[in-house]
């Protein structure tokens, strides 16, 4: 942990953003433009979702960001095969100028969200220029890493934000009044149009702004981690010295933050319950899952609040018992961290009460949809453990401390689609 910090008048460089030039899919070679995008690869539901993804059209993303194979090795390479294959008959193709990509995603409820895709440069986390909110896991990094390696592509963008307000962000909103690239709707309701600002002169005005800015991971830690392994292994001056990313201007689009909740495997309601006896307050709700879910947010506004559901029911608990939590969390931390929601679950009730290993994938998932979480915990006899979000101000006044907070611990959105424009670092 870094406890010096990181203000945005002391990182050393800022956001380096260059332009590239972005692979494509060619709409006249595949069923649709939606049909070839994903969610995240970290986001697809398995196997279901990526069944359904696979099914949608014989080029979709899926096939690359998660190929499904019996063998690490196998799966990579069938993604660079398949990556190889594409770009060879045309399916997907580069477009002819070095680019930043204006992103924009709508939605009927009111949801805007416009960003600048381009290759940032990749730093160090001593300059204080990219701040990771959570920790990763090593598997997964390394798992990404030779993914990356056996494509040569960054074949998705991670979600980083910052708040600018200025130049930058009038060019975005500029650009968006112009005919785009692509426009496409995808089953989820959103959205997404493309443009591509190739006009050097704007691309260095964008470029100048941003120089004066600092960047919050919001979705994509282990990928940031993974541009960082593979900078590391290439000497300098190489194409791994920037990574792929969508930069969103939180100030004029404020993302969606949500919670990421568990499911306790191996652990029936029932015993969750017995072991909070005199640790939580416990009250039973007879409720439809909005009505808990509010319940949730009155609670959490007051401490330490969680949703227990997997029995045909919703427990509320709330009002730990201080000395249970003294005795439990970590003190070396601001105390902003030692209160958050994911910090007393983590090092409480899954550490000292209920004895579960956070880090064992056996007995922990961790699942964005809340009404999937409590279907799922109520078809296995698990525990489903709901959270409240935490506010945006909160994850990113931690990370500029150099604090990062438990995984998974937020959910920003919307995410960008996999798909609609992707980086080869031999292009």
């Amino acid at each position: 942990m870094n406890t010096a910090g990181h203000s945005e008048a002391t990182a050393h460089r800022g956001l380096e953003l260059t332009p590239f030039r972005g692979l494509r899919y060619d709409p006249d070679r595949v069923g649709s433009l939606a049909a070839v995008t994903s969610p995240p690869y970290d986001v697809v539901v398995r196997p279901d979702g990526l069944h359904h993804l696979q099914d949608a059209d014989p080029y979709n993303i899926v096939r690359l960001i998660l190929p499904q194979a019996t063998t690490p090795s196998a799966r990579n390479e069938q993604a660079a095969d398949a990556l190889r294959r594409w770009l060879a008959e045309g399916v997907l193709t580069a477009d002819p100028e070095p680019a930043l990509y204006v992103y924009e995603q709508r939605h009927a409820d009111g949801m805007l969200q416009r960003g600048l895709i381009g290759t940032l440069r990749v730093s160090d986390p001593a300059e204080g220029v990219v701040l990771p909110h959570e920790d990763v896991i090593a598997p997964v990094v390394a798992e990404r890493a030779a993914l990356m390696r056996a494509t040569c592509a960054n074949l998705e963008p991670l979600l980083l934000t910052y708040r600018g307000n200025g130049t930058a962000a009038e060019i975005v909103d500029r650009t968006a009044q112009r005919p785009p690239l692509l426009a496409t709707t995808t089953e989820d309701g959103y959205r997404h149009r493309l443009w591509a600002i190739t006009d050097r002169a704007e691309q260095a005005l964008v470029q100048a702004d941003l120089a004066h800015h600092q960047a919050l991971i919001a979705d994509g830690h282990h990928r940031w981690a993974t541009y960082r392994r593979l900078r590391a292994e290439h000497p300098s001056p190489s194409p791994w010295d920037h990574g792929l990313v969508l930069l969103v201007d939180t100030a004029r689009y404020p993302l969606r933050v949500r919670a990421i909740h568990r499911l306790l495997h191996g652990l029936p309601v029932a015993q969750a319950l017995a072991a909070v006896e005199h640790r939580f307050r416990v009250r039973h709700l007879p409720v439809p899952l909005p009505e808990a879910l509010d319940a949730l947010a009155d609670a959490a506004c007051a401490g330490n609040a969680f949703l227990l559901a997997g029995d045909g029911a919703f427990h509320l608990l709330d009002r730990p018992d201080p000395a249970l939590l003294d005795r439990t969390v970590p003190r070396d931390r601001p105390q902003a961290w030692r209160t958050l929601d994911a910090t007393v679950l983590h090092a409480t009730l899954l550490a000292h009460v209920w004895h579960i290993p956070e880090d064992d994938p056996a007995r922990v998932a961790y699942i964005h949809d809340t009404a999937a979480t409590v279907r799922k915990a109520e078809r296995s006899g698990a525990t489903a453990v709901l959270l409240h979000p935490v506010r945006e101000e909160v994850v990113r006044d931690l990370a500029r401390q150099g604090v990062t907070m438990p995984r998974k611990s937020t959910s920003f959105g919307p995410k960008p689609a996999s798909g609609l424009v992707l980086r080869a670092l031999d292009v």
